[in-house]
């Protein structure tokens, strides 16, 4: 079996805040106490929302299988769900990560993975939904699927699944320093102090993707943070104000909704000319350095872009 056999729905993109690290601090505190509250073995749970789904979920599955739980936490069903998904994950020690979303107070992931009901169990591999657990299922059920999930994603995971490299392998390169001093300042909320460390990064290797990525996000949150998207809202109703479709473009990238913040620049570069065109479009390449340059959402409108413009 292969990671193409499981069910694949729709992209993580439409979940993911591009502001989310700022709160990261936040969401960290809130797992230590909940650790702390559970007491007995610590199981690798991770508590996600809104504003942590990127960097607990799209960013760690990048290097490690991680198990997307999504429930509502009151729910007694639910509450035992969750107990068997814990004594999984504390008998696999290692192998996966298991991300707790509730989805009464985070609609916007659920809404992204359109999940239906809950409590639903997703494997995230590389940013991607790759697996869905058949709805409320048994331990046996549950033990069966993780199997098959792990013979299927045995060639793309590490060697050895609790960290340790395979003999004769070598060891993961540390993070970059620099690539760690941007990520707590983030943390902390001193975007002044990421951009410096994503700088000197790009200083040194020009073609980094982390540092390139990491200033581009930071810029839209920059050009954001103290603009009311009602206030942007509002001036949109002028054709002539370019301005509010950046903006609006803007808040559409920081909503996930990467598509119809595309579009609307397009739309803008086809009925300008001039300065105005070429500020539209300065623009839109610009939002294109937010996301990985092989993104089908940036292929699709970079040919959207070549038809406006020729």
């Amino acid at each position: 079996m292969s990671p193409a056999d499981f069910t694949r729905p729709g992209s993580l993109y439409g979940a993911v805040d591009l502001g989310a690290r700022k709160q990261a601090l936040d969401a960290q505190a809130r797992r230590e106490t909940a650790a702390q509250e559970g007491g007995g073995t610590p199981v690798q749970v991770v508590y996600v929302d809104d504003a942590n789904f990127a960097t607990e979920v799209v960013e760690r599955s990048m290097n490690s299988l991680v198990l997307l739980e999504l429930t509502v936490t009151r729910a007694e069903q639910a509450k035992e769900y969750s107990l068997l998904l814990e004594k999984l994950t504390a008998e696999n020690t290692g192998r996966w990560v298991l991300a707790r979303v509730d989805v009464e107070a985070s609609p916007q992931i659920a809404q992204a993975l359109r999940v239906q009901n809950v409590p639903a169990l997703y494997a995230i591999f590389q940013g991607q939904p790759v697996a869905v657990a058949p709805g409320i299922a048994t331990e046996q059920q549950l033990r069966e699927w993780l199997s098959q999930l792990m013979e299927a994603l045995a060639q793309y995971l590490p060697p050895d699944a609790a960290g340790a490299p395979a003999e004769g392998q070598p060891e993961e390169p540390p993070a970059d320093p620099d690539v760690l001093a941007a990520e707590q300042a983030i943390d902390a909320g001193d975007l002044d102090g990421a951009v410096a460390a994503y700088e000197r990064l790009l200083a040194r290797s020009p073609n980094n993707e982390d540092a390139k990525l990491g200033l581009a996000g930071l810029g839209l949150i920059r050009r954001t943070q103290d603009v009311d998207p009602a206030e942007v809202e509002s001036r949109l109703t002028d054709p002539a104000d370019i301005d509010a479709q950046l903006l609006a473009a803007d808040f559409e990238m920081l909503a996930g909704e990467v598509d119809q913040a595309f579009d609307r620049l397009i739309g803008v570069v086809r009925r300008t000319s001039g300065d105005e065109r070429d500020k539209a479009r300065v623009h839109l390449i610009g939002l294109f350095d937010t996301l990985p340059g092989d993104d089908p959402s940036i292929v699709r409108a970079r040919r959207n872009l070549a038809n406006a413009l020729f």
